[in-house]
């Protein structure tokens, strides 16, 4: 029944906006109908072009992402650990969290130049903050029961944080995940727009200079259809490897 509740949504969306499109009110660049858009939808993944550029963002997203959710997860730990860490990065991360880190991409630009290096650098900074918060939450709030259990049972401290505090934690870090993802995908897009002559950002930037609104929605659409499936196959990790429990205010 969700499912089809989201489809009917989607039904009636594409449906006003076909009634927009045919009505004459507004110009066909503005809202160019859905066979136009499904026409360039069409050109743009039926051609070689299409997978590179869409390739071409998925490595920049997924090469910050990682970086960003290794490092996130590491830094998480260690401050849900350790209160000497936590004193010490905690006043950091909440104090600079609010600052928006586009504001820093001309610098990324001069550090690392106009390629994909700048680019993943600051995909790897939007997504450590989230991995680093949330995993720290996480590992602070692991039961006190299961540590002092581990221990009466002679567990070392590095056995017990592999085999208890990490088990634990799993369940915040998939959440901190499916949040981060998103964002570096968006991230990715907006770089691509600023400073790229490839990636699905430079496309949509090109085809909006170019009045083109009917190729820039279609590619619209490839982000979307992206955000979509990256999700899904995120959850469905999530449910195969965190078994034992499931988080029903990230995951449905």
């Amino acid at each position: 029944m969700r499912g089809w509740r989201a489809l009917i949504l989607i039904a009636l969306a594409l449906a006003a906006w076909e009634i927009t499109a045919r009505s004459g009110l507004w110009s066909p660049i503005l809202f160019p109908p859905l066979e136009r858009i499904g026409h360039q939808l069409w050109l743009f993944i039926s051609r070689p072009e299409g997978f590179v550029q869409t390739w071409t963002t998925l490595y920049r997203t997924f090469g910050g992402f990682a970086a960003g959710a290794i490092a996130g997860v590491i830094l998480g730990m260690l401050m849900g650990r350790s209160a000497f860490v936590a004193a010490l990065l905690d006043p950091l991360f909440s104090g600079t969290y609010a600052v928006p880190k586009l504001a820093l991409f001309p610098i990324f630009i001069f550090l690392f130049g106009l390629g994909s290096l700048s680019k993943v650098a600051l995909i790897f900074l939007e997504c450590l903050y989230p991995m680093t918060i949330i995993t720290y939450h996480g590992a602070q709030s692991v039961n006190r029961v299961l540590l002092w259990s581990a221990q009466n049972m002679g567990a070392t401290r590095a056995r017990t944080l592999a085999r208890v505090v990490f088990p634990a934690t799993l369940p915040y870090i998939f959440a901190a995940l499916r949040v981060a993802l998103p964002v570096a995908l968006i991230v990715a897009i907006i770089t691509e727009m600023i400073s790229s002559v490839d990636g699905l950002g430079y496309v949509v930037t090109y085809a909006l200079s170019s009045l083109r609104t009917d190729r820039m929605l279609a590619i619209v659409v490839v982000i979307s259809f992206l955000g979509l499936a990256l999700d899904r196959a995120l959850v469905a990790l999530r449910n195969r490897l965190v078994y034992w429990e499931k988080l029903d205010t990230y995951y449905v």
